[in-house]
């Protein structure tokens, strides 16, 4: 007893603040999907013991493999960066989702093939964990509906985003009083793609999200001209505005911006950086509120399989609701 209302005293004397006093709580975090380098960065900066102050408590504890075999970019590298979480960073390495999911309190899902994810995110929601899952959320607009579907059901907290949401350029650029209300925009990004998904769920995704961080939801129609080595993508917003995407497969590629405002143009590139968002995935991992609402990752990647349907059609123009309505119709299809 005397033990304990010392410690009390040495919380609450001012000018005592023991290191442990405003610790915060550890947080235990478990990553689905070995076999892309997000893996190996998010674990570095989160299990750092130099930590920024905002990451403090959350560290990578455990993990399981996962991978694709007939995605190369997942075959080939799910071993190294196994490899590398466990002997690095001493993460425990488990056999399957069952395993892993009593050793965590949240979880990373961070399989490169956008396809597993749903049948990969059932057991996580089923016990409860909250998740973020890294992009593609899926691998079809259907997938991704059914996964923020039973987030809903089971009231787990999901979200899913790309890091350049929260890039430093693109939050300044929000705020940016030179250009005023904003009008519309062109964001511009690499497109490379993946045949077992939509065109722009592989990499055009990234600039999309740039793009939805600008715009917001309301888009109501898209359309898209492709050629083998770009792609540009254009909606229409219900209150008039245009906003393009453009995905670059040849020639110098980066991350930018053109923002058309009421007062003035500005033009921005984007230096991509994984800390801002998970300072983000953090805080939501502490009971925050996502950060990216449901609605509006499911517009932007109904946005990008309407810029497909496009494609199939010639360039016309799609509506977005058709594109939801067809993958609700798909949803309900396979429940039969």
């Amino acid at each position: 007893m005397r033990w304990f209302l010392l410690s009390v005293a040495a919380v609450s004397i001012p000018g005592l603040s023991p290191v442990w006093a405003d610790e915060p709580k550890p947080l235990k975090v478990g990553i689905i999907g070995l076999d892309t380098s997000h893996v190996t960065a998010f674990t570095g900066v989160l299990n750092d013991p130099k930590v920024k102050p905002e990451l403090a408590g959350a560290r990578v504890v455990a993990a399981y493999p996962g991978g694709s075999d007939d995605v190369e970019a997942s075959r080939t590298r799910v071993k190294g960066f196994t490899d590398t979480l466990k002997d690095k960073y001493g993460v425990e390495i488990v056999d399957s989702i069952d395993a892993l999911l009593p050793k965590v309190d949240v979880i990373l899902l961070e399989s490169v093939d956008g396809r597993p994810h749903l049948e990969q995110v059932k057991p996580v929601l089923k016990a409860g964990k909250p998740v973020f899952i890294d992009k593609p959320v899926a691998g079809s607009l259907a997938d991704a509906i059914q996964i923020f579907d039973l987030a809903k059901k089971h009231k787990v907290p999901v979200f899913s985003s790309s890091s350049l949401r929260f890039a430093a350029e693109v939050a300044a650029m929000k705020k940016n009083d030179k250009v005023g209300d904003l009008l519309g925009c062109l964001t511009y990004g690499p497109c490379s793609l993946e045949p077992h998904h939509p065109d722009l769920f592989w990499y055009g995704v990234h600039g999309v999200e740039v793009l939805y961080a600008l715009m917001g939801t309301g888009c109501e129609s898209v359309s898209r001209v492709q050629t083998k080595d770009t792609d540009v993508v254009t909606g229409t917003w219900k209150d008039g505005r245009v906003a393009t995407f453009r995905g670059i497969r040849a020639g110098k590629s980066d991350y930018g911006m053109v923002v058309f405002g009421s007062k003035g143009i500005e033009s921005q590139k984007i230096n991509a950086g994984y800390e801002p968002l998970l300072v983000e995935i953090v805080k939501f991992f502490r009971g925050g509120p996502p950060p990216v609402s449901a609605e509006e990752t499911l517009e932007l990647f109904a946005f990008m399989e309407a810029a497909d349907e496009s494609k199939r059609q010639g360039g016309k123009v799609v509506k977005m609701a058709d594109v939801i309505a067809k993958a609700r119709e798909e949803i309900a299809g396979k429940k039969k």
